[in-house]
């Protein structure tokens, strides 16, 4: 923090906190100078130098929480090991005090600038402080020997001073690590430019001061002494070197290591890690004593690890986690993944989120008003029924037209009242509902973006990996990351860190040739990679792009037929992304030679599985002596997808917008037959097409739509037409996961649940590729017309005459289902019409409808000579043996009472009269 990052609205509390505080350990002082064998007394010292460390830290006054953490730390241990503090030690922490005081007395800006300005009196307080305690630890019997010992032994156990921190060191170690990680790559671009050691004295300063609040020991120390070498190279007193980088760098991978650890593994993982931290301790400080020094690096040669009496030193460490070999890396992030579960939101996402959800509980109590209203109209609509009703009764009682008129006109009164409230009340929905909409769709749009992090979260560990593997290679590399800032899905970005590990690698081992191989081509000897984020269409596009020697396609032809995959003729007919595709294939290799990076022929067969997991593809180009370039394309996010609904055998599915070529309608006369295959011409292009509800073998027959649908997909090398019964809508939908107890299920993918609870299946675009390559190497394509035609003239067509459209809907979607093909009528005189214009196999019609009733639409068909063997069915409420007597008078062939549609009679009757369909 140092002088920058404070929070100068704070300083006050700050200044108060000192103050009382400060009164509590002179007042504390006095008592243990009175009764020394009053441990409370160095408790309480303790406890009021901790608060000075905390407000200190949190305002940003480093040299106040400096001094004051030493106070914590002193008489924190004095009374855990009941030890005596000493004169000495009471005299070296008033002088502590009274310096704490004085910075909290100076003006805000002196106080937060301190640190730096008065670097030499805070050590020289510091140092007294310490000899002080090692005089009094000599000279007091009752101090252990160990605690006498200067350093930690590796065996020493240390004790994390405040458990409830830990959550925010780990983010300040995580934050901080990052910071460290891409500084020092910039700075051995430049090691002497001062602007760039600074943030990075900073950023280990700021790593420091968190680990004193949890009292973290020897991440104090590490993090002190890189702070020191930061100090003395900004000074200008030593040259850092790559050797020095390299120190640097392992000390910021332990710093990474140590915030992934667990909260309950701290303590185990210090004492496992005391020697390592001691040893990177002594060697950074041993490394600053390396005097200025040119880089004498010559030029086209990898830079030089390190000076030799810093390397000496470095051997000695573990290699830490972030150098592990990158097969490991998926089985790290898979098991952090199952133990942590908790993700960060930024606090202004948060609080948009929280004022969605209070905007959302006002919106809500609205509906208590709507209920209201609506019991309210039901109780009218109730009164007018029986206004109704007894006019009826009236009427059928034979009263005085008179009388019968006062009913009706109060009836129709009550009707006018409805109808104003109910216009009423509809408008306040309709505000109601628009409202509601748009609070969804924010809600859903801010949680959603919730889920987003930037691009460059998930590439922060490219650039070290580039530089070290470069190193080891012998190569020189200027490696570049574009669109850091892109969003991508939290899920998204995680999968990709394999794959794109994967592909970096091999840039840096097949693509970038040596300095030495670039000179002589006439390149600059150092290589350029470069790793581009962008949003591109609705998708996430990402490239990894090299400027090397690219690669050989007559390589990949020869390894081709070398290995039998296919004869010299076919192969000499392939394209060249055709070739491209083969590096994709499991076990296929152009390496010459294998080394630990590369050559075993494994890798780029996994990563497009990884990519076709995450629903996305990837794409070579590449140009021999210019480069390489991999494209990868994926969804924004896992958890939503855009996609098109369309009917299949008379169901609903979804498609995955971003995985279709295009969708077209064409007439049915479009299609041409070539070699007893059905293709359409469109844009130029001919598209074989085939059923999908062949595909998906579901037997169901097509619609009578005029126009054939037909969406386009393909895998890169082979497209198809899907024809489809009708496209329905485009959509975003929640991706709903498959139960994994159902394993895979063929041509589907996922699920989604709409809000009328109804559950669409998700199609796997590229499993429906794969069924249909097995449908045509099978010889069992079906024809689209013949299909067609066989369907439309085996399906039985009934006319379902209803004046109700809930009960038209029922038996339409009743009679469906059965593979029937339905029309419909809204009255009798409707349902003659249809009759006399087209062909039906049976009428199903009502008995009380409008015009003309069903009775006596019956007497009609019969009396017709065109129509008078039609069977005819009437399904009806009214069920007493009269009504059933009267419509078999009329010439109906069955009488069915409407219940009849909550059990098989009606489909008994309907098979009995025309047979199945």
């Amino acid at each position: 923090m140092s002088g920058e990052g404070g929070d100068f609205s704070m300083f006050g509390l700050f200044q108060q906190e000192v103050q009382t505080h400060g009164a509590a350990i002179e007042q504390a002082f006095a008592s243990y100078r009175d009764e020394p064998a009053k441990r409370e007394s160095l408790e309480a010292i303790s406890n009021a130098a901790g608060s000075i460390k905390g407000a200190a830290l949190i305002v940003g006054v480093a040299a106040a929480g400096d001094l004051a953490a030493a106070l914590e730390s002193r008489f924190a241990a004095a009374s855990r090991h009941n030890q005596s503090a000493g004169p000495g030690v009471i005299e070296a922490a008033v002088a502590i005090l009274e310096i704490i005081q004085s910075i909290a007395a100076a003006p805000e800006s002196d106080a937060l600038a301190w640190h730096e300005n008065n670097r030499e009196a805070l050590q020289k307080a510091l140092a007294d402080f310490n000899a002080a305690q090692d005089a009094s630890a000599d000279s007091d019997p009752q101090t252990p020997a160990d605690a006498k010992a200067a350093p930690p032994a590796k065996s020493a156990s240390f004790e994390i001073a405040d458990l409830s921190m830990l959550d925010l060191f780990k983010q300040e170690a995580e934050t901080h690590s990052r910071a460290l990680g891409e500084g020092l790559l910039e700075l051995e671009k430049d090691p002497k430019s001062p602007t760039l050691i600074e943030p990075l004295m900073r950023a280990a300063h700021s790593v420091k001061g968190a680990a004193r609040i949890v009292g973290l020991s020897p991440v104090v120390e590490l993090a002190h002494a890189m702070e020191d070498g930061f100090v003395a190279a900004q000074k200008g007193e030593f040259l850092i070197t790559a050797g020095h980088i390299d120190l640097f760098l392992m000390v910021n991978d332990l710093f990474i290591e140590l915030a992934e650890v667990p909260e309950d593994g701290y303590e185990k993982w210090l004492n496992d890690k005391a020697g390592e931290f001691q040893s990177l301790a002594k060697t950074v400080r041993d490394g600053q004593s390396v005097a200025p020094e040119p880089d004498a690096t010559p030029a086209g040669q990898p830079p030089v690890a390190a000076p030799a009496e810093v390397k000496a030193e470095v051997n000695a460490p573990s290699r830490p986690a972030a150098q592990k070999p990158a097969e490991d890396a998926p089985k790290k992030t898979a098991e952090q993944a199952e133990k942590v579960r908790d993700v960060r939101v930024s606090a202004k996402i948060l609080g948009r989120l929280m004022g969605l959800a209070g905007e959302s509980v006002v919106e809500s109590k609205r509906l208590g008003a709507f209920s209201e209203n609506i019991l309210s109209l039901r109780k009218d609509i109730f009164r007018l029924s029986n206004l109704l009703e007894s006019a009826k009764i009236s009427l059928d009682s034979g009263e005085t037209r008179e009388h019968i008129g006062i009913s009706l006109a109060e009836a129709a009164r009550q009707t006018r009242l409805i109808n104003e409230a109910f216009s009423e009340h509809f408008i306040d929905f309709e505000s109601y509902s628009t409202k509601a909409d748009d609070l969804a769709n924010r809600l859903y749009n801010r949680v959603l973006s919730s889920r987003m992090r930037p691009f460059g979260e998930g590439a922060q560990g490219f650039p070290r990996m580039v530089r070290d593997l470069a190193r080891e290679l012998g190569k020189k590399v200027r490696f570049e990351i574009l669109g850091e800032n892109t969003a991508v899905d939290r899920d998204v970005l995680k999968k990709l860190e394999a794959p794109l590990n994967h592909i970096v690698r091999n840039a840096l081992d097949h693509g970038l040739e040596s300095p030495d191989e670039r000179g002589a081509a006439g390149k600059d000897p150092t290589g350029g990679l470069t790793m581009e984020a962008r949003h591109q269409a609705g998708m996430l596009s990402i490239a990894i792009r090299d400027d090397g020697r690219g690669i050989d396609v007559e390589n990949i032809r020869d390894k081709v037929v070398e290995r039998k995959m296919l004869d010299p003729e076919m192969a000499a007919e392939l394209r060249h992304h055709e070739l491209l595709e083969f590096l994709m294939l499991p076990g296929f290799s152009t390496a010459k030679s294998i080394t630990k990076v590369s050559g075993r022929g494994v890798g780029l067969d996994v990563v497009q599985n990884m990519i076709q997991e995450v629903r996305g593809t990837i794409t070579i180009d590449s140009a021999k002596g210019a480069g390489t370039t991999f494209l990868l394309k994926l969804p924004l996010s896992l958890s939503v997808i855009s996609a098109l609904f369309v009917d299949i055998g008379g169901e609903t599915f979804a498609l995955p917008l971003h995985k279709l070529d295009r969708i077209f309608t064409c007439a049915e006369s479009d299609i041409q037959n070539i070699e007893n295959r059905e293709y359409v011409s469109f844009e130029g292009e001919n598209i074989g097409l085939i059923s999908a509800a062949q595909v998906l073998d579901l037997d169901a027959p097509p619609t009578d739509n005029r126009r054939i649908c037909v969406v386009v997909i393909s895998d890169g090398n082979n497209t198809y037409g899907l024809t489809v019964d009708s496209f329905v809508e485009e959509r975003d939908i929640s991706v709903r996961p498959l139960d994994p107890r159902l394993d895979h299920v063929q041509d589907v993918g996922a699920a989604a649940i709409l809000e009328d609870g109804r559950v669409i299946l998700i199609l796997d675009v590229d499993d429906m590729v794969r069924s249909v390559d097995n449908i045509l190497s099978g010889g069992r394509l079906n024809r689209i017309r013949a299909a067609k035609e066989a369907a439309a003239a085996k399906r039985k067509r009934i006319l379902v005459v209803d004046d109700s459209i809930t009960v038209r809907e029922v038996q339409r979607q009743l009679l469906e289902s059965r593979g029937f093909s339905v029309s419909i009528a809204i009255d009798g005189i409707d349902g003659l019409n249809a009759l006399r214009c087209d062909e039906f196999d049976l009428v199903i019609s009502d008995v009380d409808m409008p015009r003309m009733n069903g009775i006596e639409m019956v007497r009609r068909i019969r009396e017709d000579d065109a129509l008078k063997e039609m069977p005819v069915m009437i399904v009806s409420y009214k069920d007493r043996p009269e009504d059933r007597a009267r419509g078999i008078e009329a010439g109906a062939n069955h009488y069915l009472v409407k219940s009849s549609f909550h059990d098989e009679t009606l489909m008994e009757t309907v098979v009995e009269l025309i047979g199945k369909e």
